[in-house]
This record gives structure tokens, C-alpha cells and sequence, in this order.
């Protein structure tokens, strides 16, 4: 059973969506939605309608990376995208000084830090995609075309290709 109220989110999530006029329905789930596919089920979508919100670190500059669950990031394609020498995966301590989330929980806006942000192209194949909101427990909706505006992302192919 999840709740639909602005207050389940994270703080600092909440006054993010105030702060940019956003009202989108937010639901909290008893069971951790940490994972794209625990979010999946919990909300009973596609793993690709989940958007995992990464952080790494191109030659030590943070960058936010959206990728649909369903897809692994290409680091060699953000490194191309970024003209990067190397891009590493930012480990839990750098994701939480950065955004002020925990990974499992780090939405894709409303961080504490501004910082560089690509959404990988294949979340616009989407209607709607779910996204967290502050903590491992919460998600919420909204086109990919808003949220990509809202993260203030540039759109690029990062994701790995199909085997």
C-alpha cells in the first residue's frame, strides 16, 4: 500500500518541488524501492520506466548521469560525451556530500549541488516514468520530457548497447 502525500518525501526533495512549482503525486511503499527493479514491482511498471539517478565523477568533476532501470550506463560513451579523460562511478560517501541523498534514494533534481547532468535519450521512449524522492521508500511520476527539463539535463546516448 503507498501514500500519495508531498510530505513522504525527503526535505529537501519537497522544497525542490515547491520551488519549481511541481505537483506531482509522490508514494511511499513500506518496502524499499532502492533498486530499479524493487521499484518496478513496488509500483507495478516496466524496469524501464524507472529512473536510476547516478552519480560518477569525470576527471573528478561530479555529473548526474539518468538512465532508464532497465539500461547500465556506457562510461565510455559519457567520457566521449563530456571530453573527459576518465569517468568513474562516484562511491556513497561523494553521492551523499553531492546530492544530499543516499544512493537508492537520490532523485534526479533538487540536489545540494549543482552539477552537470546527461539524460541518457531512451527515457523520452516513455509516456511516464517514476523516478525517487528523497529516500529509498518513495517514488514519484512524470513525463521524461518535464523531468529532463527540470534536471536540466542535455539528452545523449550513454547507455550500453544490447547484447
Amino acid at each position: 500500500m503507498a501514500t500519495d502525500d508531498l510530505s513522504a518525501a525527503h526535505p529537501q526533495f519537497a522544497a525542490a518541488l515547491r520551488e519549481l512549482g511541481l505537483d506531482v503525486e509522490i508514494r511511499r511503499f513500506p518496502d524499499e524501492t532502492r533498486t530499479a527493479r524493487q521499484a518496478a514491482e513496488a509500483i507495478g511498471c516496466e524496469v524501464s520506466e524507472i529512473v536510476k539517478s547516478l552519480i560518477f565523477a569525470a576527471d573528478g568533476v561530479p555529473v548526474l548521469v539518468l538512465m532508464d532501470g532497465a539500461s547500465r550506463v556506457d562510461v565510455e560513451r559519457v567520457r566521449a560525451e563530456l571530453g573527459a579523460g576518465e569517468v568513474t562511478r562516484a562511491d556513497a560517501r561523494v553521492v551523499r556530500e553531492i546530492t544530499g541523498y543516499a544512493i537508492g534514494g537520490v532523485p534526479p533534481f533538487g540536489h545540494r549541488t549543482r552539477t552537470r547532468v546527461i539524460a541518457d535519450r531512451g527515457l523520452l521512449d516513455h509516456d511516464l516514468v517514476w523516478a525517487a524522492a528523497g529516500n529509498p521508500h518513495t517514488v514519484f511520476a512524470l513525463d521524461p520530457k518535464s523531468l529532463v527539463t527540470h534536471a536540466g539535463a542535455t539528452l545523449a546516448d550513454v547507455r550500453e548497447p544490447s547484447a
